[in-house]
């Protein structure tokens, strides 16, 4: 499995920590509004994607996906990145973090659960301890950017009070709480527009009590498909 660098960003300072996460976890249908929920499996449905089985929905994909790389390698022009909070647990704690559920959406047609395996999934290199967030999780950002005439153009934007809290999440995880060892994102927000390729994807989780950011971006090279 991947070792994955970070540095623990807290109110006691900064320090080095090495995770290699033993499972993938990506949470769909994370949403609190269940009218929303049903809205968006009829939108999706009307494009040839399955309706999922329950909501929130729990997707297990390779650890392996995990990258922290600035560059990923993708099959055909119909990939697209996903800004979402990704969860860690390790050593008895949990930590937040940010990430990219980039998926083939052309085998998304197919399966959901078998486009989630087809993509690298991009991490951030910076942690925060959930409990220096938890008590205003609500407030928290979460921001997409894509590539638009040279600048750079907001894709997704949205507070977390329009997603399930950690904890609850988690619940409906599993009542005996996430494992150590464990990668869990979180579930994503809606696109501003269309879902949509681009070249080049940038995240950012914005904390406005704390005033810091976690950030990452990375770029695609796209593979040829032959047959």
């Amino acid at each position: 499995m991947p070792t994955l660098h970070f540095d623990l960003v807290s109110a006691g300072g900064r320090r080095a920590i090495c995770i290699a996460p033993a499972r993938l976890v990506i949470a769909g249908w994370t949403g609190r509004d269940p009218a929303l929920r049903e809205a968006h499996a009829r939108e999706l449905a009307l494009l040839g994607v399955p309706r999922p089985s329950a909501m929130p929905l729990f997707y297990r994909a390779g650890a392996q996906l995990l990258t922290q790389e600035h560059t990923i390698e993708v099959l055909g022009p119909e990939t697209s990145g996903e800004a979402e909070v990704v969860l860690i647990a390790a050593g008895g704690a949990l930590y937040v973090g940010v990430g990219s559920d980039h998926t083939d959406r052309r085998v998304e047609r197919s399966g959901v659960a078998l486009a989630k395996q087809c993509c690298p999934k991009p991490v951030g290199r910076e942690l925060w301890p959930l409990e220096e967030v938890a008590g205003h999780w609500d407030q928290l950002l979460l921001r997409a950017y894509v590539p638009s005439g040279g600048s750079p153009e907001l894709y997704q934007e949205g507070e977390l009070a329009r997603l399930q809290p950690p904890r609850v999440l988690i619940g409906h995880y599993g009542a005996a709480g996430l494992p150590d060892g464990t990668a869990l994102f979180c579930g994503t927000l809606p696109a501003r527009g269309p879902v949509r390729a681009s070249p080049r994807f940038d995240m950012e989780l914005v904390d406005p009590v704390r005033g810091r950011s976690l950030r990452h971006g990375y770029a695609l090279q796209e593979l040829p498909v032959v047959s």
